[in-house]
């Protein structure tokens, strides 16, 4: 490929990942992937060498302008040199981007059929790489085209096929609007039906109100990233955070990720005694980012990015301990301890919580008591495993509970997706979500996905509001991915077969 349509490639991916934040982006993509697939050719040429280096230009371009926020976070907060943070920012979109070239390159390699036929094999063989994509190395599925869907006409899926389903239903609908010039009607009428299929899924509810809604409190303390390892600043940080968790009584206070950002055996003795006394006496439940400690089998402790509950009725402490760690941030990858030097941050090497730790009880003397599954940071763009711990829980969950802290990367769109992502989830399972996050965006989620509350970003205030509970299971939650992984392994298995045989 001549350097002319690298360029061109590269700049088709910008638009595309640009249009994902805007409001209506859901449907702005579908357009914008269709020119995209019309200039890639994906169906007109054999050249594998073509498919691979367009997919993989286009996938650099999306991938830069939406994660270039990780740059924010190695060099303004970690205190990395510019080059080698810009260099990590581009290496990662590079690996993401390998994903988008062997899609493009499958969907070549399998193509030239019907018209309808094409855009199943187009979207089966994308399907299968965002897969890969959010499982090789611990996983990173961010900015896939299903989280954009929040805002577009295909997130009626997700219960049944999850944010993969969503995905298809992007990639196939925007492959048959490219095709128009083969046929227009048998291009545009199954879309056309399958959009109308989708305001009919829009009034599928499979999951229920649970009990009288609960009051809410989440405080969001808008602390810079920078004085997280100043001890002065730290202890101004667990006083307001303490004062502001004893201001008012309240069904559920929730403070954001590493609010408390010390080791729990190290807090100021009275800090948890004094939030237990007041937890019993307002008969409020609490939840607390800090820093866990966990004892090692080698009699050694190690720290832990820990959800720290307080009950209503003085009963022993929870804790929840993050299970999906960010690698380089939270875990150290095998002979990459130079980079984690190079990022000046302490405490980079956390204990990995277990994937099935038991939801939060929020305990309500007139009502049933309720379950809250916990997720820590970037834990929520995990849809699978969210579904699994819902599915393969010990007590019903009613509720899903993200702590996060994004101040490492600034005004960035870094919050804003991550919402949608939270969205994403709540569609998926049918349960609300409530973001509790130290700048922003604080925000409490409906089971449809539509945000019904939230807090101004880089703002110190406190969101009071109520949350109606939901009990029931989705089929995504029950059925997880195999349902979809299975049809698009189907449709590339029949390709495949079809392709032999002429």
């Amino acid at each position: 490929m001549r350097l002319p349509e690298w360029f061109s490639f590269i700049a088709l991916g910008i638009p595309l990942s640009v249009l994902g934040e805007l409001p209506w982006g859901g449907w702005l993509q579908i357009p914008a992937l269709s020119v995209v697939w019309w200039r890639l050719g994906l169906l007109q040429s054999d050249s594998m060498r073509q498919h691979l280096a367009g997919g993989f230009a286009l996938g650099l371009g999306y991938f830069v302008i939406g994660l270039w926020w990780i740059y924010i976070s190695l060099h303004d907060i970690g205190g990395m040199h510019p080059a080698l943070s810009a260099t990590a920012v581009f290496l990662l979109s590079a690996y993401m981007a390998v994903f988008f070239a062997l899609a493009s390159a499958l969907a070549s390699r399998l193509g030239n059929r019907s018209i309808f036929l094409d855009s199943l094999i187009v979207a089966a063989a994308w399907v299968l790489m965002e897969y890969l994509r959010g499982q090789l190395f611990t996983g990173f599925p961010w900015l896939g085209f299903a989280e954009s869907q929040v805002n577009g006409p295909f997130a009626a899926v997700a219960p049944l096929l999850g944010g993969l389903g969503s995905s298809f239903l992007v990639i196939w609908a925007s492959m048959q609007i490219a095709q128009w010039r083969r046929s227009l009607t048998r291009a545009l009428i199954p879309v056309g039906i399958i959009l109308i299929l989708m305001l009919g899924l829009n009034q599928l509810r499979f999951t229920e109100a649970a009990g009288t809604p609960i009051s809410v409190r989440l405080i969001q303390g808008n602390f810079e990233q920078s004085l997280k390892w100043n001890p002065s600043a730290i202890a101004r940080q667990i006083d307001f955070y303490s004062e502001a968790i004893q201001a008012h009584a309240a069904d559920l206070i929730v403070i954001p990720e590493t609010a408390f950002p010390w080791p729990q055996k190290d807090l100021p003795s009275q800090t948890i005694p004094s939030l237990a006394a007041f937890a019993q006496d307002s008969s409020s439940n609490i939840l607390i980012g800090l820093i866990g400690v966990v004892p090692e089998a080698n009699g050694t402790l190690r720290f832990s990015n820990r959800a720290l509950g307080i009950s209503a009725n003085g009963g022993e402490l929870y804790h929840y301990d993050k299970a999906h760690l960010v690698p380089f941030g939270e875990f150290i990858p095998p002979g990459f301890q130079w980079f984690v030097d190079a990022f000046k941050v302490p405490m980079s090497d956390f204990a990995r919580g277990s994937l099935l730790q038991a939801p939060f009880l929020i305990e309500r003397p007139k009502d049933d008591n309720l379950g809250a599954a916990i997720t820590i940071c970037y834990e929520d763009i995990f849809g699978n495993e969210l579904a699994g711990r819902i599915r393969n829980s010990s007590a019903p969950v009613n509720v899903l509970i993200n702590m996060t802290n994004l101040a490492w990367f600034g005004k960035s769109q870094a919050p804003s997706q991550q919402l949608r992502l939270s969205q994403m989830r709540s569609i998926e399972t049918g349960l609300p979500s409530i973001r509790a996050t130290n700048t922003g965006i604080t925000a409490v989620i409906g089971p449809d996905g539509r945000v019904s509350d939230s807090l101004a970003q880089f703002t110190q205030a406190t969101l009071s509001t109520s949350v109606q509970a939901y009990s029931g299971k989705t089929p995504f939650v029950l059925w997880g991915n195999w349902p979809i992984l299975s049809l698009c392994s189907l449709i590339l298995a029949l390709a495949f077969m079809g392709r032999r045989r002429f």
